[in-house]
């Protein structure tokens, strides 16, 4: 009685091929006849309980496919994003002839792909995953929602200090005909820029440039006794900084303690700081702006 897991190996999932030189053709056959094991792809097997299993079908269709998850799936491999997309990306060379399937999608590409490891996996680097998952979000018949999960996985990614915006456009460049690809450079413009959360793009975008200030500086860092901290805004020549709280950062009891002593520390150090909720900062944005400008000429000591 062969141990079928024992034979699938550590990815609980291989060839046919494979698993009739552990065994027998004979063998393999009459297990797939009798629902011992099942087909994930053409030629790559494992047993029914784990036929479900998103890592299973991972390692199952990149062998079958011969190259790495990209787009969505390498970014859920990398864990940049908190789901695993059911219908599985593969990037191949042009020349290879695989097909795709309802839980399989194949793209062909001339760029080598520059394939790493994320998760036990092989997939395409974190740099060039997103630029990948960008373009195919910002096709016709995109998934709604796709480019706000890119979006966010490139903020997330940067925020972390696991991925410069300078490497996602060294990826950004061998792809002139990227769809969405002007409204990528400025998101990757942005994030350059200090950007690390959609409030802090938003705020940029739209209510952080107040006529008659000189430019605020982003992710402007103090020392404190506890240690650096970065301000989403600053303008240090008043000590004077503007904190965007998003519901993501902000919004439990012990954030909003930390929030305080933060600040506590910072008003020690002859700082101000001022705090826009994500409601105020889109419903008000000139009231915010009149009010960053009031408290900025307060501290210049000049009359409003």
């Amino acid at each position: 009685m062969h141990d079928l897991l024992r034979l699938l190996g550590p990815a609980r999932t291989t060839s046919t091929v494979a698993l009739a030189a552990a065994a027998s053709e004979r063998s393999v056959g009459r297990w797939l006849s009798v629902g011992r094991l099942v087909q994930l792809h053409p030629g790559w097997v494992t047993v029914p309980e784990l036929a479900e299993d998103w890592t299973v079908r991972a390692h199952a269709a990149t062998g079958y496919a011969g190259g790495p998850l990209s787009h969505l799936s390498a970014l859920a491999a990398h864990r940049v994003i908190d789901f695993r997309p059911t219908r599985l990306h593969v990037t191949v060379p042009t020349g290879r002839r695989v097909r795709g399937s309802r839980h399989l999608r194949v793209h062909r590409s001339q760029t080598p792909p520059g394939v790493v490891r994320a998760d036990g996996l092989p997939v395409t680097s974190l740099a060039r995953s997103p630029v990948d998952a960008w373009g195919v979000a910002n096709r016709r018949n995109a998934l709604r929602g796709t480019d706000a999960v890119v979006r966010g996985a490139l903020l997330s990614a940067t925020r972390e200090k696991r991925l410069t915006a300078a490497a996602v456009g060294a990826a950004l460049d061998a792809r002139p005909e990227l769809p969405g690809r002007a409204a990528l450079v400025e998101l990757l413009g942005l994030i350059g820029g200090g950007c690390q959360s959609e409030l802090e793009v938003f705020g940029v975008l739209h209510v952080l440039d107040v006529p008659g200030l000189p430019r605020y500086r982003q992710q402007h860092r103090v020392g404190l006794p506890g240690g650096p901290v970065e301000l989403d805004v600053a303008w240090p020549e008043v000590r004077l900084a503007v904190e965007l709280d998003g519901a993501a950062f902000h919004g439990s009891r012990e954030a909003r303690e930390a929030d305080i002593a933060r600040d506590v520390a910072l008003a020690a150090r002859g700082w101000l700081v001022l705090r826009f909720s994500y409601r105020r900062l889109t419903r008000a944005p000139e009231g915010c702006r009149a009010q960053i400008a009031a408290v900025y000429r307060q501290r210049l000591g000049v009359a409003p």
